[in-house]
């Protein structure tokens, strides 16, 4: 399951959550894999959550507007776990694995919102992960989001970045389509 997050800052234990999206990876009848259904979220700053200046300029992001249509971050994990146990459950799998662009971060993220909401049955293995930034780089010299899609031919629009649900949709495709080509080239 591609995971993206737009955060507050980058201390995934002091600073807010601010938008979750995900989509899941789906194998098609002839082998290749490719982004299926998506979800993301709007999520209000927990109580006590820190925000650094930097970090909202650059996601665009007004935590408290008023026309935000956000969401507790206990409600959104639960409605997008639900979802993903489901299709974890459709496809007879045990545990989700995280997709990420720089992994290690959403995957701290999560784990942090997790722990912070005593959210019980969480479908993600705690600690494995695929990172796009490290297969981008190995397969198009490029660990970039941006880069990396424009290397491997899939469209970028700068003014949609750091929106989870875009972020997240283009890393599907990347990984998708990285995976395919390491799946056509082992024949």
């Amino acid at each position: 399951v591609v995971i993206d997050v737009e955060c507050g800052g980058f201390n995934p234990n002091t600073d807010a959550l601010l938008e979750i999206a995900a989509v899941l990876i789906e194998l098609q009848p002839d082998g290749r894999l490719a982004p299926g259904e998506s979800w993301r979220f709007h999520v209000q700053p927990f109580e006590g959550a820190k925000f650094e200046a930097a970090s909202l300029a650059v996601t665009g992001i007004d935590p408290f507007h008023p026309l935000r249509p956000a969401i507790a971050e206990k409600e959104a994990l639960t409605k997008l776990f639900k979802e993903i146990r489901r299709a974890m459950k459709e496809n007879e799998c045990t545990r989700a694995i995280l997709v990420g662009h720089n992994a290690y971060f959403d995957l701290n993220f999560l784990n942090a919102a997790i722990a912070r909401t005593q959210i019980k049955r969480n479908p993600f293995h705690p600690f494995s992960s695929f990172d796009t930034a490290t297969l981008a780089g190995v397969v198009y010299g490029q660990t970039v989001l941006g880069k990396a899609l424009q290397a491997a031919g899939i469209g970028w629009d700068s003014s949609e970045a750091h929106s989870a649900a875009y972020d997240a949709q283009r890393t599907a495709e990347l990984f998708c389509q990285v995976c395919n080509r390491f799946d056509r080239m082992s024949g």
